[in-house]
């Protein structure tokens, strides 16, 4: 089982504020100059820097012939990124908005992740799909959707969601030199998160399919990814003041799943809430609710709750708020899992 704190004492020596979005774009540098093969393509990633600036120089630097803005054309850019695969390239495609993804679902579902089962392992497409997804900037329709249950259903597939600094750099570096196909979750709102981090120093990231305990904790287990993990920390601290003591799990890749750890904190608590930005029904915390049953159904001392967004398409700006899980109804779960046990 991995360990980390949610937030180190005092900054490692030579390091600096960095945000999520510099991270990342540090990472696709890096792989660009360290392989030949890589390849970055997408709508507006070159002369932009793309929306949310993640490819802010890298053009100018690596030339419009490895950072290629393409037509808004969803479907036509991941067909070409597997073709470039298929050809022993490496391609990184941005697709810019999670709901804008929609129309390459066809060769995500048909293609890329089914090529190495079609060909029998001789034809793995390494191909890194790039998702800015979730909500917490005010986004109008499309702008805003947690999308991860339509790739976590499509077996072929890793699902990558990093929620530190570290972990975007570390996790895209390992996307990007996978031989399978990842898809990558980006969560807008923590792009401008900060930490303490370089590059040069960059941490120790396992391999991909390993999630890691952000907080430990004796009272109750809460199971997160990407941008609900600022909440259950902050959950965390809050329930100090009701006498709980939670433990935080942050799942990194939701494909592979990392079973050892998850079903390692909770049985240490017996309880378990799984907190995710997305829908509840027929959500990612479903399956981790039921693997959790499954695995640790005789640790349990209560069922395993859910704190997700509402089953409703996603709501205007204004409401946002209301949607999202928050601190509130992460300790009203919480709440609910000691009345269950009495």
């Amino acid at each position: 089982m991995t360990t980390a704190t949610a937030s180190p004492t005092a900054p490692a020596a030579g390091r600096k504020p960095a945000t999520m979005a510099q991270a990342l774009r540090r990472a696709l540098r890096d792989a660009l100059a360290d392989d030949p093969a890589v390849h970055v393509l997408g709508e507006d990633v070159g002369t932009l820097g793309g929306v949310f600036r993640v490819t802010d120089g890298l053009a100018a630097e690596f030339g419009d012939a490895r950072v290629t803005d393409t037509p808004l054309a969803e479907a036509g850019i991941l067909g070409t990124a597997v073709g470039m695969a298929m050809y022993g390239l490496r391609p990184v495609v941005e697709m810019q908005f999670d709901a804008f993804a929609y129309p390459a679902l066809e060769q995500l579902i048909s293609h890329v992740a089914r090529m190495r089962n079609r060909t029998r392992g001789t034809l793995p497409l390494p191909i890194t799909v790039r998702i800015p997804y979730g909500g917490g900037i005010g986004g109008v329709e499309h702008h805003s959707d947690s999308s991860e249950a339509y790739y976590l259903h499509t077996p072929g597939l890793q699902v990558v969601t990093p929620a530190t600094v570290a972990d975007a750099y570390g996790l895209l570096r390992a996307a990007i030199a996978s031989d399978d196909p990842v898809v990558f979750l980006e969560p807008k709102r923590l792009y401008w998160s900060k930490a303490d981090w370089s590059a040069e120093e960059p941490e120790a990231v396992p391999p991909l399919g390993r999630a890691v305990v952000r907080r430990p904790g004796r009272s109750a287990t809460l199971i997160t990814y990407g941008p609900s993990l600022p909440v259950c920390l902050q959950a965390a601290e809050a329930a100090r003041q009701e006498g709980w003591d939670l433990g935080v799990v942050d799942l990194r890749t939701l494909v592979p799943f990392d079973d050892e750890t998850v079903c390692a904190a909770v049985r240490a608590t017996g309880r378990a809430v799984v907190v995710h930005e997305s829908s509840g029904f027929g959500g990612a915390g479903a399956e981790i609710a039921a693997r959790i049953t499954e695995r640790c159904f005789h640790h349990l001392q209560a069922p395993v709750l859910r704190v997700a967004g509402f089953d409703i398409p996603y709501p205007p700006p204004m409401l946002e708020r209301h949607h999202l899980p928050g601190v509130d109804r992460v300790l009203d779960a919480v709440a609910r899992l000691q009345w269950e046990a009495d």
